[in-house]
């Protein structure tokens, strides 16, 4: 075996036997596990989801896997599948800053589904997907940014490799069986920004999770792949890369802090594209510190540091997921209503007159120079002939400035609720905070809900 590759050195740190995570880092892959969970419950009703649970009723009941949407046994293809297009049809999901993207919908769905072929407890699951981020976030920090800069959706191409480590830890495949789990791998990275904005976004996800499972199913099987496909001469990243060398990225991966802790997770607090959450926090605290609505408003300026505008729409929207992607509407509407709510995004809810009206109101632009650190500036021309401003460069809900136990809690209630699931969101997520030693099989029983409410009829 080549110890000098990527593939080798990824292979070599996933097949540890025990990886002892920190209780810091454990902590937070529980919170990634319910975050990503409660909004997929969020978005069970959405057409997307209910589209994609049309196409796994045939193989319902085979398998051990459940899907997250009201707990239907599926294969764990099946239930990766759907339950990643469920937890990122909302956009609601957690991000890793040098990633670009999502980290924890490109990992948690694919480890789900694999966790009751192993009895995987809440330490198992923790200990893997910490391998999971520890391999996207190196990565990231290589080559996330020509990736995204050429049009890759970089949670699904880097996150796929992330979740294909997680996988192999989590199964405890030998080396040699994860090199080749991170060759297919390879075979199956893909997904692009042009798909933002339709439900070919959340699309990618589901498609991450599957190619994952499929990829370490097959390499434990024996099916084999190139040991270079990541960083051989007409691999992964001669091909979706710059040139970057990937050999620094995992030097002294496994001897060092975990990334879960140093780069941390960013848990979102409002339903839509992170590029407008800045910018979103400047509106709202200036609109409460002055108690304006939007007829006090004549106009709004909003400047960004540099590629901060990238995944945004420019034209206006038409459905609730293009509005998740307009800086202009999700503006608007929060003048509105003072707050952005998961019920912002609905449709009907999108082409009011009132809004749409008000959208050419709003000047949207970059700022020259270095992409970090990321700020928004609000400027806001009232009727009345004042002129306020607000800059913003610490999001609430970063990795600096976490949300609360309390406020990420409130958040899967909210998931719950506006699901209309019938269990309660706050017992769900005190069992998830407190997984540890629980099989994973168990926690996904929870979820079982035949109700009408999420039927998959058209």
């Amino acid at each position: 075996m080549n110890m000098v590759n990527a593939s080798s050195r990824i292979a070599a740190f996933a097949a540890r036997p025990s990886h002892r995570l920190p209780p810091c880092a454990r902590t937070l892959a529980f919170r990634a596990l319910l975050d990503t969970v409660a909004v997929a419950v969020a978005g069970r009703n959405e057409p997307a989801v209910r589209i994609a649970r049309r196409y796994v009723q045939a193989d319902a009941n085979r398998g051990r896997s459940r899907s997250w949407i009201d707990g239907t046994i599926l294969p764990p293809e099946q239930a990766g599948w759907l339950n990643g297009i469920a937890s990122h049809v909302l956009d609601y999901d957690d991000v890793m800053a040098p990633m670009r993207g999502h980290i924890s919908v490109a990992v948690v769905p694919a480890l789900l589904a694999l966790a009751p072929e192993v009895e995987a407890t809440g330490k198992d699951f923790a200990e893997a997907y910490a391998v999971g981020f520890e391999v996207a976030a190196r990565m990231s920090k290589v080559m996330a940014a020509s990736q995204y800069a050429k049009g890759w959706h970089t949670t699904t191409t880097l996150g796929l490799l992330g979740a294909v480590a997680g996988c192999s830890a989590l199964l405890s495949l030998s080396e040699r069986q994860t090199e080749h789990a991170l060759g297919l791998a390879v075979a199956q990275a893909a997904g692009t920004r042009q798909n933002f904005g339709t439900m070919a976004k959340s699309f990618h996800v589901g498609e991450c999770a599957r190619a994952a499972i499929r990829a370490v199913k097959l390499a434990q099987d024996g099916f084999e792949a190139s040991a270079d496909a990541i960083d051989g001469p007409s691999g992964y990243a001669a091909l979706y890369g710059a040139g970057e060398d990937l050999s620094r990225a995992f030097k002294h991966m496994g001897t060092d802090t975990w990334e879960i802790e140093r780069t941390g997770i960013e848990v979102k607090k409002y339903p839509c594209c992170y590029a407008i959450h800045l910018a979103l926090d400047a509106m709202l605290s200036l609109r409460e510190e002055h108690g304006l609505d939007l007829a006090a408003v004549e106009s709004v300026e909003v400047v960004a540091s540099a590629n901060a505008l990238d995944a945004l729409i420019v034209r206006p929207p038409t459905t609730g997921l293009e509005a998740k992607f307009s800086m202009e509407y999700t503006l608007a509407a929060a003048l509105e209503d003072g707050a952005v709510r998961l019920s912002t995004f609905d449709g009907a809810r999108v082409l009011e007159p009132r809004l749409m009206d008000f959208l050419p109101r709003i000047a949207v632009r970059e700022e020259s120079g270095p992409p970090k650190p990321r700020f928004a500036r609000v400027q806001l021309k009232l009727r009345d002939g004042r002129t306020l401003e607000r800059m913003c460069d610490q999001l609430r809900g970063g990795a600096k400035d976490s949300l609360s136990e309390e406020e990420l809690i409130a958040k899967v209630e909210d998931c719950f609720s506006f699901a209309g699931h019938p269990i309660s969101g706050r017992d769900f997520a005190r069992q998830v905070l407190d997984l540890d030693d629980r099989p994973i099989a168990d926690l996904l029983l929870d979820l079982k809900d035949g109700e009408a409410a999420a039927s998959p009829e058209p």
